[in-house]
């Protein structure tokens, strides 16, 4: 981590990720592509999505999270990179065929280094296999929830799920949030941990970081107007005047299930994740 001088008081304890692992080089031209904003605003010009915003302007990587189409293909990688749009690191892959792409980049790898995807692959960080040639105790990261559709679970900067089981076709996976979920065994994952793992250790420090990031201020619900939030009105600071806590459109949150009880996905769940209100005791 990379700490600051408190030269300012928002200097005093902001923090940053430190960058001297990533390669000094320009992205590749051929995976960029133009990102448009919308300013969480919709085709009639009203705000559908709050807190968003500005920002700083950014070119969207193409990440390829399949490698389907690379099975057997050895890959070299040509430098580690930083993605605007992701908390995680990419590295860029160059194959023997002379196809260069991106790819998530995991924890402990460096340039030079050779990766392959296979059905039988050497059991080394950043090497991606099927679920059923991954031993018991193993941690994986970008795992696929449909064959051939490419990863779309444990993406995040530091982020693995550790394979507990394999039984009748499935493979039991403790996911990040600590919820035990079963996952078809012929999916692919990669092996290691998603890179980038000081990334929630980040101490923002100052309002302007956020405004670069795109997040716009949040607004209490007690300092708006009685037509804005139920909690809004009343002579100087008042108590919120509900009994349950409500958002701002009266929907009652805090302690209530939201998730559908005959949702199909719901058989593969075999615990469930830990309550914050759990974690604190």
């Amino acid at each position: 981590m990379k700490r600051y001088k408190p030269y300012t008081h928002s200097r005093r304890h902001m923090t940053s990720v430190s960058y001297g692992v990533l390669s000094k080089v320009a992205p590749m031209k051929s995976a960029l592509r133009g990102k448009t904003k919308s300013g969480a605003r919709n085709s009639s010009g009203r705000i559908t999505v709050r807190h968003q915003g500005g920002g700083v302007k950014r070119r969207f990587r193409v990440i390829d999270l399949k490698q389907s189409d690379k099975v057997n293909v050895e890959g070299k990688i040509e430098a580690i990179e930083y993605d605007p749009n992701r908390s995680a690191f990419i590295m860029r892959v160059l194959y023997k065929d002379g196809d260069r792409r991106y790819v998530l980049a995991p924890t402990e790898v460096e340039v030079g280094r050779k990766i392959i995807v296979a059905e039988e692959v050497p059991l080394e960080v950043g090497n991606r296999t099927k679920l059923s040639n991954i031993p018991v105790g193993y941690f994986v990261h970008n795992i696929e929830m449909q064959p051939g559709k490419g990863g779309q679970i444990v993406r995040s900067a530091g982020s693995q799920a550790q394979v507990l089981a394999h039984e009748g076709g499935y493979t039991n996976l403790k996911l990040p949030s600590g919820e035990v979920r079963k996952i078809l065994s012929r999916n692919f994952a990669s092996l290691g941990q998603v890179s980038n793992p000081e990334h929630n250790l980040i101490v923002v420090g100052k309002a302007g970081r956020k405004r670069l990031m795109g997040i716009r201020p949040t607004v209490r619900g007690s300092a708006m107007n009685p037509v804005d939030h139920p909690y809004g009105g009343g002579e100087g600071r008042t108590q919120r005047g509900t009994r349950r806590p409500k958002d701002k459109w009266s929907n009652i949150t805090g302690g209530r299930k939201t998730r559908k009880a005959k949702r199909k996905s719901s058989s593969y769940i075999i615990q469930r994740r830990s309550s914050k209100r759990a974690k604190k005791r």
